[in-house]
């Protein structure tokens, strides 16, 4: 066998692995689960997640993915905890314990000081019957058969059915909250992701210049218009409305076809009925219109008057595209 198809082989076999072992863990699932799920949705409080080694690992992204989703949480070192961190726990605070054996010995020091302060506490471990699944309020159980490492030493599974067991947590809570896109916006302002979420066609289109001529504009001030607002494209409008579009496309077509341009105005150029959309309207909205139709500008109206253009350019310089 040649080495392409060996790593390819290994590969394959290690995803393979973990899936087998999420698909298991979902077998594991016990009241447990919803109770730590109530738990959490009814706390006044927050949720604190911790665990040392890899497993702090997994939980810094499990205390991402709560907060982004509408569940204030916080991530503690299980070394640093008791080394002074512990003044993190409030009163009301959950606490998510997580730990593949459940008897690590920062773990075995912790867990007294969770319950002697009296706040409800979860383990997310692979061993329900450790010292931690025996502390524990709720067990969340993550056993998995072996590791994706050969030696069954190196955490790969475990971690895997970690974050997903944190990601079913995070979207059960999300669903109890009827957290909208609209909320999700709030928390991801920045970036294409929250662009999509939250940009509108005039936050975009207001950036832009306003090419406008009217039905009976000349072909020459047509051609000025379209020059001096560099969109590529200018509206035809008659009493406020849209009346039709001309591109750069639609003159160089013309200019091809016709030899006595001195007497056209923009009514004998245009095209009719063009795509628009509401000023309102999402600028993903504005995307799939353009994908939708071929083209690379839409006119925007506001109360069905003209109110500019939104271009691709625009969608790409925003990283909607």
């Amino acid at each position: 066998m040649n080495t392409t198809q060996s790593i390819l082989n290994t590969a394959k076999n290690t995803i393979k692995l973990e899936s087998k072992a999420i698909d298991h863990i979902a077998e594991l699932l016990t009241d447990d689960f919803a109770k730590s799920v109530e738990l959490i949705y009814n706390s006044k409080g927050r949720v604190i997640i911790t665990g040392v080694g890899k497993s702090a690992i997994i939980a810094n992204k499990i205390v991402a993915t709560l907060n982004s989703t509408g569940t204030p949480a916080v991530f503690m070192h299980a070394a640093d905890a008791i080394h002074g961190d512990l003044g993190l726990i409030l009163k009301d605070d959950v606490v998510i314990c997580i730990s593949k054996s459940g008897n690590t010995p920062e773990i075995k020091v912790l867990v007294p000081l969770i319950k002697n302060a009296k706040n409800k506490m979860i383990a997310l471990t692979g061993n329900k019957d450790s010292f931690l699944g025996q502390q524990a309020d709720y067990i969340l159980n993550t056993y998995v058969e072996q590791e994706a490492c050969p030696n069954n030493l190196a955490p790969t599974t475990s971690t895997t059915a970690q974050l997903v067991m944190g990601d079913a947590l995070a979207i059960c809570l999300l669903e109890l909250r009827g957290f909208s896109s609209k909320d999700f916006a709030k928390y991801h302002p920045g970036g294409a992701l929250g662009k999509r979420l939250y940009l509108r066609v005039n936050d975009l289109s207001s950036q832009n210049q306003k090419p406008q001529v009217g039905l009976e504009t000349s072909l020459k001030e047509v051609i000025v218009e379209i020059t001096e607002k560099m969109l590529g494209v200018t509206a035809v409008i008659d009493n406020n409305k849209i009346a039709g579009i001309i591109t750069d496309g639609d003159l160089r077509r013309m200019l091809s076809k016709s030899d006595d341009i001195a007497s056209l105005k923009a009514k004998d150029i245009m095209s009719s009925n063009p795509r628009r959309i509401d000023e309102n309207a999402m600028a993903v909205d504005a995307k799939e219109l353009m994908e939708e139709f071929g083209i690379s500008q839409l006119l925007v109206e506001q109360d069905g008057e003209y109110a500019g253009v939104v271009h691709l350019h625009d969608l790409i310089k925003e990283g909607i595209i």
